[in-house]
């Protein structure tokens, strides 16, 4: 590990539930403590929702979650509240926000694997017409109890990425006022989709975006 002095409070990692070893270590160094949330598989209607592997950053770097430099442990799985269902929808709504999002979907790997399996094709949402695609987190729920032809199958995925992009900003807010944390993250794209959202909605929370050399 970096032996560099820490300073400053502790970190909350978002948008995921694991970062690259060479991210945490510069974490480390800048801050006594980073907090991770659990995996998160989303809860949108009794019979349907999203999915996660269910890993832990303590399982894989025993020997500093029992420093304590390392705190998990923060559920965002489960059924979303009437509030979260408010805040995803004014996402789904924002056009600045939407033409980030497609533009990360578009040109950003780091982005894409954050959204699907490795060596998924990516290829069916690229279009431009879904940056203007108009839906409801109810639309998103509705669709996701039907069997669907493969069209609308499609525009399913892509709703349920936005979805998930939505809700894992908004528990970084959440959990970051909850427990006193600077949002910290190394993907630049999803700095510039919490950057809008606290923009539109009037939010100060202390931010640090982590540049890593390009790969």
């Amino acid at each position: 590990m970096n032996d560099c002095e820490t300073s400053g409070p502790s970190g909350f990692y978002y948008p995921f539930h694991l970062c690259a070893l060479e991210s945490l270590e510069r974490f480390l160094a800048r801050y006594e403590t980073v907090h991770f949330r659990d995996y998160m598989a989303l809860q949108l209607t009794p019979t349907s929702g999203t999915t996660a592997h269910p890993d832990r950053m303590g399982d894989i770097h025993v020997d500093l979650r029992e420093q304590g430099r390392i705190i998990e442990g923060h559920n965002v799985s489960g059924p979303l509240s009437p509030e979260m269902d408010r805040r995803v929808d004014r996402d789904l709504k924002d056009q600045q926000w939407r033409e980030i999002f497609h533009f990360a979907l578009r040109n950003d790997l780091r982005f894409q694997r954050g959204l699907a399996e490795h060596g998924a094709s990516f290829q069916p949402w690229l279009p431009e017409r879904w940056m203007r695609w108009q839906a409801t987190l109810a639309d998103i729920r509705q669709m996701s109890c039907l069997k669907l032809e493969p069209e609308r199958a499609v525009a399913l995925e892509y709703g349920l990425m936005l979805v998930k992009t939505s809700v894992s900003l908004w528990y970084t807010i959440q959990l970051c006022q909850k427990h006193g944390t600077e949002a910290v993250t190394d993907s630049p794209r999803h700095a510039q989709l919490l950057r809008r959202v606290m923009a539109r909605d009037q939010i100060s929370l202390p931010t640090f975006l982590l540049r890593l050399d390009p790969a």
